[in-house]
């Protein structure tokens, strides 16, 4: 899903984007090319506007529960403390890490799934 921004391995998730997408993989394109790793520019416009909206939702997401969680409702600076700092530090990183174990998971179950 968000393999090629966030670290995660890509080449997983690739079939599963071409499954979900009309006009993705290796079928017949326009001009009667059959291509593998070629894209309709409409298919890969929209796939990257899918993945922009996704990231879009994961950062707003990751804001607010990391802002619930970590910054102190009253605001005796302007400046973050130490402890904010580092709850926000943790925040983020657990959020990434679990994001990244539910990727792969889906990319297996799908790539099981395929295989059927």
């Amino acid at each position: 899903m968000f393999g090629g921004v966030f670290g995660g391995n890509s080449s997983n998730n690739a079939g599963a984007q071409r499954a979900a997408a009309p006009g993705l993989g290796g079928g017949p394109m326009p001009g009667g090319a059959m291509g593998q790793g070629q894209m309709d520019p409409n298919a890969q416009l929209a796939a990257a506007e899918q993945e922009l909206e996704m990231v879009t939702e994961m950062f707003a997401r990751l804001g607010d529960q990391c802002n619930k969680k970590c910054i102190v409702q009253r605001y005796s600076d302007e400046e973050l403390t130490k402890a904010e700092s580092v709850c926000i530090d943790r925040c983020v990183a657990k959020y990434f890490q679990v994001n990244r174990v539910v990727n792969d998971k889906l990319a297996k179950l799908s790539a099981a799934n395929q295989q059927r």
